[in-house]
């Protein structure tokens, strides 16, 4: 077992709750548990020592091998063994979607292709981040380990034995090809009576019910285009990230990893931020899933209607999954961090910045989720809407944090205004396209006014390009999405002149940078890799462009730097590696958005 995998030698299961990250080697080194932002189960991949694992192992001349199903949330880890090939098939059923339930499973089903194979297993869960204890119970029929306010149990299928390692728990399993064997590993309150026991047609048939949800799931996608495969798989990853209960997605299920080794810059990700939620809105109908779309608009409309943020502002830019807006920040001092990356946080001090692009966002999510006037905002949705735009009327013009969080203070950021200029100009239309009882003149007053202050205050005529905020030349990717909201039209001279500029300064061999820190401060100790999802809004700006041959190159080239499953953390560092929280949701939205722009513009060019 390495102290340390790299990041992307993981794949992801999960049951719309919750997920696990399983390394390629077998072993659980991340699951929190009840919901995504509970206190972690397993979290060696923050500290080997002190964070707990779950492993499932055989010894091998050769590195292992994982993969997925096809168009499924199941995972495959192949042990090329000496005497024969065993495989772990990892999966959490998805058994309630509807409700938060009390119990989740995680199965590891162990089987032999050919030959015989020896497993060696461990079970050493560390509750509360690593600061509670626990007592083992070993049973012939179950182990359990019970802690304050948290408990998990271990059964097992077929010739598994155990054995007690202190509070902790070891096994193992030699099978041939006519063997079957299961450890099915469940998690809930305290309170709960044991589970019941499992019979292997048990195990047979909750293996059967996930396979045929994923595969049912994925028949709902209407894509058909040139990378079927990768955007499958980015579909069933932002799945797996979004809180089935309220329709929230997480930024990723992960907290602490780091945009550098050994740096600074690691933030726990596991909340629903305004603006990813918002903009998979768009990802999701484009691909026709139509019901995970409005479940999204749904919770961030009650979360307009709420109100009553950490901020003071009508929105935050993030909340828990259930709404909640407090997310006190943390810094968890016993663990070490992923290779040394220290501090580690839990909880994030950011949901308290000032963002005003996010009411851009929202408002475009809320706009893009009305098909009709059957599915217009009611009377009541659409005052509280228009309330906050009426608010915003007075606010746009102001200084903030802008959109990558940064801590060096509020500045007048660019993005922030091209955003709010979207807000009033998606207002506008829905109040005009649903009669709707609006301050049309204030609404369309102040979209005037910002995008005369854009072309005038963000524009440089030094650099030829729009810049990240009004008091610098400096270049941000973010505003690639102006096109993508209508701020500019894709082939305008000063747009075309702009992503000359990025190429230029952000963009190498095809990967971007979101800005420059040593040109423009950000508040923050070190440096970052490319930003993935910075790469895919530049493939879909090229599209736009009509540079169709670029785009492309720059999106297969991309694709390069996915995992062996997929999947992609948030950024690409210095030699290829991949850096940040893992599977970060917002890449996926992103590489689907490019993946149906590049579509659409090769098929108009043919």
């Amino acid at each position: 077992m390495r102290r340390y995998p790299p990041i992307a030698d993981h794949g992801m299961v999960g049951d719309l709750q919750t997920a696990a990250l399983v390394s390629s080697e077998g072993t659980v080194d991340w699951l929190c548990a009840p919901r995504f932002d509970s206190p972690s189960v397993f979290a060696s991949l923050l500290d080997h020592d002190r964070g707990g694992h779950f492993s499932v192992r055989a010894d091998t001349p050769r590195p292992p091998v994982q993969l997925y199903l096809q168009d499924t949330a199941v995972l495959v880890t192949r042990f090329l063994a000496e005497d024969g090939v065993g495989e772990v098939v990892d999966f959490m059923p998805v058994e309630s979607t509807s409700r938060p339930e009390g119990r989740h499973r995680l199965v590891r089903v162990l089987r032999v292709t050919r030959g015989r194979v020896r497993f060696a297993l461990e079970c050493r869960p560390r509750f509360d981040y690593g600061r509670a204890g626990h007592r083992l119970d070993l049973t012939e029929e179950a182990a359990r380990f019970d802690a304050p306010g948290a408990q998990a149990t271990v059964q097992s299928v077929g010739p598994v034995t155990w054995r007690g390692d202190g509070d902790d728990l070891r096994g193992e399993a030699t099978l041939g090809p006519d063997d079957f064997a299961a450890v099915v590993l469940t998690v809930g309150d305290p309170d709960d009576a044991a589970p019941p026991p499992l019979s292997r047609a048990d195990v047979v048939t909750l293996y059967e019910q996930t396979r045929d949800f994923w595969h049912a799931w994925v028949r709902r996608s209407r894509y058909r285009g040139r990378w079927q495969d990768m955007v499958n798989r980015a579909a069933i990853t932002l799945k797996l990230l979004t809180y089935a209960p309220t329709g929230a997605p997480v930024a990723a299920p992960t907290m602490g990893l780091p945009e550098q080794i050994g740096g600074g810059r690691n933030w726990d990700y596991r909340y629903t931020w305004v603006r990813d939620g918002s903009m998979s809105v768009g990802a999701l109908l484009g691909l026709g899933y139509l019901e995970e779309a409005h479940a999204f608009r749904d919770w961030l409309g009650e979360r307009i209607r709420a109100g009553g943020t950490v901020s003071g502002e009508p929105l935050q830019i993030m909340y828990r999954i259930d709404g909640d807006p407090d997310l006190p920040e943390e810094v968890l001092d016993h663990w070490e961090g992923y290779r040394g990356s220290a501090p580690v946080r839990v909880g994030n001090g950011a949901a308290g910045q000032l963002q005003l692009d996010i009411y851009g966002e929202a408002v475009l999510a809320l706009s893009q989720a009305v098909e009709d006037a059957a599915s217009a905002p009611p009377y009541d949705g659409w005052q509280s809407l228009a309330g906050v735009l009426d608010w915003l009327v007075k606010a746009w013009d102001r200084p903030d944090e802008g959109i990558w969080e940064t801590r060096g203070g509020q500045k007048d950021f660019t993005y922030s205004r091209l955003m709010c200029w979207a807000a009033f100009d998606r207002g506008i239309r829905m109040a005009r396209d649903f009669a709707r009882p609006a301050d049309l003149t204030g609404w369309i007053t102040a979209r005037d006014d910002i995008l005369r202050q854009v072309m005038e205050r963000g524009w440089s005529t030094d650099r030829r390009a729009f810049v990240q905020h009004y008091d610098a030349t400096t270049l941000d990717a973010s505003l690639l999405l102006m096109p993508s909201v209508g701020f500019i039209a894709p082939n305008d001279p000063r747009w075309l002149s702009t992503l000359d500029a990025m190429e230029e300064e952000l963009v190498s061999d095809s990967l971007v940078y979101r800005y420059d820190p040593a040109a423009s401060p950000d508040g923050l100790r070190g440096s970052e890799g490319t930003f993935s999802l910075c790469s895919f809004l530049y493939v879909n700006a090229l599209a736009r462009a009509g540079r169709l041959g670029q785009a492309r190159y720059a999106f297969d080239k991309m694709l390069t730097y996915a995992s062996h499953g997929g999947l992609f953390a948030e950024e690409v560092g210095p030699t290829g590696e991949q850096l940040g929280n893992f599977p970060q949701a917002f890449t996926h939205l992103a590489l689907i958005t490019a993946a149906l722009s590049l579509d659409e513009q090769m098929d108009a060019a043919r």
